[in-house]
């Protein structure tokens, strides 16, 4: 430790002895330091700071109607491309900056100095930016600024207006392309149709379905066909036996509890039992569906006890007529009425079994028909399946790009609505009163301290480059060689005079080159203040 204090001793011994060319050095850097710190020209920041509001009432409102895009992702976008070459040179012409721009490489350098210049800042997360700019003329920052807020507002409108107009662009030519081939799938289904005409059905069904729906309407006419026959049978075989004698009639008429008393009642009436026969086979169809309860389960039996009711007092009636009337007339009479009656039953089971012959007849053809055609409607089925989806997939495509045109327009509506996207200005272009570059206060501070450094590295470079031992131990240290002795140097009083008068002019040199600085340090922040206020 001891020689390390030793050591630093010597060396500042040794530079006190450059003592004065350090201080010069130290004066020369310091004024330059000082000029270069006045010199530099004040800096003026312009600044303005906008609020893009996205959420809008109208957003909800239009849910589904209209296309809406990501605005925060496109204000974000904008943002960060907005310092382009094309916005500069409008930001140019706009600021008339162009005016004192007389070659094309000043014109260059101009631009390249504004895309470094112009800052765009977002503050986080709520859609706040704020625009920046830094230049020596006042003015000129301010109208560089103005002209960027209004290059910021105006490129979101315009680049949302460009997409909209390319949107309805594109979707015209794709609409006018599906029309063409919605007619030309129209064209080709009309002429199926008409070249198949006997093959379409109003219900939609395939062969198949028709030829199963005609063999169940033709067995239902057969056993329709059948009952009519044995009910035309009956009546005929019940009318010769009342043409075979009037005896039995009156014995039937008189005995209402023998067996031939049912014969003559089904007999009596046809109609009532025929509607009971019908009611009974609809209740069976309702009973395999349905259960009990229901409506119309109820509703058939009723009915059929009111026709069963009918029966039995139609019934009663002959028996009335039978047993009031005299016994010498009774048997002609009875006979003269129940072979009117069987005759009358008669013609009408003709016509209805010739009725349900030519409905047979006709089922029978249907079904050869059908039948015959089943063999070849399934290809035709399917090329109509084809077309019926060909044209289907067509129009559904050209549907959907008629929706998707209208929800461009009303989206192209819905930006220029106002109120949609707010650009508010929260503070407007101003230009700050005091400059922000240079800070002499702080190149004044640099400055002292080069000068300073710069003093003592002069003087430590020359007691380096002419070094002085000062001290017995260093010289024999550094020449090796033994010391005999010591020869002290005894100063006299003028010595003493003019080495205390250098120390106070050193001194004085370096305090002035201190106060010089403290005075302009002074002097800058009075001049900085009174342009604040």
């Amino acid at each position: 430790m001891e020689e390390l204090f030793a050591h630093i001793s010597s060396v500042a011994r040794g530079m006190w002895r450059f003592r004065w060319t350090g201080l010069i050095v130290a004066w020369v850097v310091g004024a330059l330091g000082a000029v270069v710190a006045f010199k530099v020209p004040d800096r003026y920041e312009a600044m303005a700071r906008i609020f893009v509001d996205t959420q809008s009432i109208l957003k909800p409102l239009m849910s589904g109607l209209a296309v809406q895009p990501n605005v925060d992702q496109q204000v974000v976008m904008l943002s960060r491309t907005l310092i382009s070459r094309p916005n500069i040179e409008k930001l140019i012409r706009m600021a008339d900056l162009d005016l004192k721009s007389e070659s094309k490489s000043q014109q260059e350098t101009l631009i390249e100095d504004l895309m470094k210049g112009v800052q765009i800042k977002s503050t986080g997360r709520d859609n706040l930016y704020s625009l920046s700019y830094v230049d020596r003329d006042k003015d000129r920052s301010k109208r560089v600024i103005q002209s960027m807020v209004s290059i910021f507002v105006e490129s979101s409108l315009g680049a949302s207006r460009k997409d909209t107009d390319s949107a309805k662009v594109f979707l015209d030519e794709q609409i006018k392309t599906y029309e063409g081939k919605l007619e030309e799938a129209e064209a080709r289904l009309k002429e199926f149709r008409l070249r198949n005409l006997e093959l379409q059905s109003g219900d939609g069904k395939d062969s198949a379905s028709r030829l199963v729906e005609i063999s169940a309407s033709l067995e239902a006419a057969k056993l329709q066909l059948r009952e009519a026959e044995q009910s035309r049978d009956a009546a005929k075989k019940q009318l010769e036996i009342e043409k075979g004698g009037s005896s039995d009639v009156a014995t039937r008429l008189l005995l209402p509890d023998a067996p031939a008393s049912a014969g003559a009642l089904s007999v009596a009436t046809p109609e009532i039992d025929a509607r009971l026969e019908a009611q009974r086979r609809n209740l069976d169809g309702l009973m395999q569906r349905y259960t009990e309860l229901h409506p119309d389960v109820v509703s058939t039996r009723r009915l059929i006890a009111e026709l069963e009711r009918q029966k039995a007092k139609e019934v009663a009636e002959l028996r009335k007529a039978a047993a009031v009337a005299p016994v010498a007339n009774q048997g002609t009479s009875n006979a003269s009425l129940a072979a009117q009656e069987l005759a009358r039953v008669m013609a009408t089971s003709e016509v209805q079994v010739a009725a349900l012959r030519a409905r047979v007849q006709e089922f029978e053809g249907r079904y050869a028909q059908a039948r015959a055609l089943s063999r070849t409607s399934p290809q035709i089925e399917a090329e109509a399946a084809q077309l019926n989806r060909d044209y289907a997939i067509i129009k559904k495509n050209y549907e959907d790009l008629v929706a998707r045109r209208q929800s461009a327009v009303m989206s192209g509506d819905l930006d220029m609505a106002s109120g949609v996207v707010d650009f508010r200005l929260i503070d407007p272009p101003r230009v700050s009163p005091r400059p922000v570059f240079p800070n002499r206060l702080l190149l004044l501070a640099a400055a002292l301290l080069a000068a300073l450094v710069a003093g003592l590295a002069t003087t430590f470079v020359a007691s380096q480059v002419r070094p002085v031992f000062d001290d017995v131990h260093q010289l024999r240290a550094k020449t090796g060689l033994p010391l005999l002795g010591v020869v002290s140097m005894i100063l006299s009083d003028e010595d003493r005079k003019r080495e205390r008068s250098n120390r106070l002019r050193f001194y004085f040199g370096t305090g002035g080159l201190l106060a010089s600085y403290l005075v302009a340090m002074v002097t800058v922040s009075i001049i900085a203040a009174r342009q604040v206020g």
